[in-house]
């Protein structure tokens, strides 16, 4: 059953450095600013004037892998979204993210390592350029060769890192710090983090930018960046999994909350035009996850008030979304009805009754389904006919509607618990021409959801060097070498397929 998934490219971008904005704990406009800056900056240096929009398009997509190294950054540091805030705060010439990762001597690089290999990725989805493509896997490069992830130097960074690097650098600090303090720091960095000659050329026009950027609406001012890309379209399904990567837990969640939503609005007879929108709203309702840090999520007991109310906040991040998905205004409303209750105990409006459209209704009873039939980390998955009657309880007490969820279990259709059919996966083939094997596809779908080796031998009854030779093997085939990337790749590719994970 095809639905139309295809957005303009730039709302895509655009809303993956929404995300990447909520997931470093910066102001939701940052990397507008960012990229302004940095076409801006290409604008009037020598040598770089072609660099407008490819510069701009980087500086949106720096944080693209954030949600990528979540889990392992929580694990190296706590509160992986206040932690990323601290770091890009420090003034260091050495730049925040290296000075502040030194305590752990490995993870700057390996950190680095993930956020750049899954930024790559996305810009292959998005069909970027090749050179877009390198400078994403490049992102944290350094002028004088001690950056991540490859260690290039001088003239072998690409130019567009340095841009998107300043700018970035420019746009925190002046604003935490005031300018006076900005110029000094970025001259501290220069010659180190970036050439000076572009330090001091974006010095020299930073506060007349200043000023304008404060005259305009960012949003619709990033000059240079519609270029080559105004007539370009993008899956929508490439966001809903940057959104899950977050946490491994949650792999495929939201493409299996919009399959759901859309064969549930099928059977209760809305039109095609309905179904489309509440499948794609069901790929973005959980946009605003990026903004609560993974150590909340993966509390093992029940939360407490006040990370409830950083909870109670997702669905009015993902409604503020709308002002970069101009072309989805409509799924943007239906996806922030996501987690309301036809009672009002709902959020984050609260709404009641016929304040919840029907189609938000049907998207909160599917994602609630969805949710419920996989594992989390205070719970294991509810068996099928468990499922199905707390969706049926909660509809009697009024608060999931009844018909949505009579619509999620037609009995004349005992395949409809996983979805719609998945289409068969497509053979990925390694450089001796060796598609993955069962084995091998039964790993990769243990480590997507963020299994170690050793979780993952106990659990397939072989040993932990079998299960790290099945993964390098992986990895080769899909040519990846971090499990982000590799589930990236897969769940776009239809090797993994999230409606079967229980």
């Amino acid at each position: 059953m095809p639905t139309t998934s295809a957005v303009p490219l730039l709302d895509a971008i655009r809303a993956i450095a929404f995300v990447g904005d909520l997931a470093m704990g910066q102001p939701t406009d940052h990397s507008l600013r960012t990229a302004w800056m940095a076409s801006r900056l290409a604008q009037v240096t020598e040598g770089y004037e072609d660099l407008c929009s490819q510069a701009s398009i980087i500086a949106l997509l720096r944080w693209s892998g954030c949600t990528a190294n979540a889990h392992e950054f929580a694990l190296t540091f706590g509160d992986d979204v206040s932690q990323r805030q601290s770091l890009l705060a420090m003034q260091s010439s050495d730049g925040g993210f290296k000075s502040g990762t030194r305590q752990s001597a490995t993870a700057f690089f390996a950190l680095s390592r993930i956020h750049c290999e899954v930024a790559g990725e996305i810009g292959d989805l998005l069909g970027l350029s090749e050179d877009a493509q390198f400078s994403l896997r490049h992102l944290f490069e350094s002028f004088d060769g001690s950056g991540a992830p490859g260690g290039l130097a001088g003239d072998a960074v690409p130019p567009c890192v340095y841009l998107m690097s300043v700018a970035g650098d420019l746009e925190i600090l002046h604003r935490l710090y005031g300018v006076e303090r900005a110029i000094e720091v970025i001259r501290a960095r220069a010659d180190r983090q970036y050439p000076g000659h572009l330090a001091e050329r974006a010095i020299a026009n930073l506060r007349p930018w200043l000023l304008e950027l404060e005259t305009m609406q960012t949003a619709g001012h990033i000059d240079g960046l519609g270029d080559g890309v105004s007539d370009q379209s993008a899956a929508l399904e490439i966001l809903a999994d940057v959104i899950d990567l977050k946490l491994p837990w949650m792999t495929g969640h939201s493409r299996l909350s919009a399959t759901l939503a859309r064969n549930a609005a099928e059977h209760m007879g809305l039109d095609k035009d309905a179904q489309g929108r509440i499948y794609r709203a069901g790929l973005i309702h959980g946009i605003g996850r990026a903004a609560v840090p993974n150590m909340l999520w993966d509390m093992p007991a029940g939360l407490p008030e006040s990370a409830w109310e950083r909870v109670r906040l997702v669905p009015y991040w993902t409604s503020r979304a709308g002002r970069l998905l101009r072309s989805l205004e409509k799924e943007i409303g239906i996806a922030s009805l996501a987690f309301e209750r036809l009672d009002g105990s709902g959020y984050f409006r609260g709404l009641a009754g016929s304040e919840i459209a029907l189609e938000g209704r049907i998207l909160a009873a599917a994602v609630a389904k969805a949710a419920l039939g996989r594992p989390r980390p205070w719970r294991s998955a509810y068996p099928e006919d468990q499922v199905r009657e707390l969706l049926f309880e909660e509809s009697r007490k009024g608060r999931l509607d009844s018909g949505a969820v009579r619509a999620l279990f037609p009995e004349a259709s005992p395949s409809s618990w996983a979805g719609a059919p998945a289409a068969a996966a497509p053979a990925i083939m390694a450089d001796d021409n060796t598609p993955l094997s069962e084995r091998e596809k039964e790993v990769l779908r243990y480590i997507s959801l963020g299994e170690s080796n050793k979780v993952v031998a106990q659990r397939l009854s072989i040993s932990p060097s079998t299960v790290r030779s099945h993964v390098e093997s992986v990895f080769r085939k899909l040519r990846c070498t971090t499990r982000a990337a590799a589930t990236l790749r897969a769940v776009q590719l239809g090797i993994l397929d999230p409606t079967k994970f229980r």
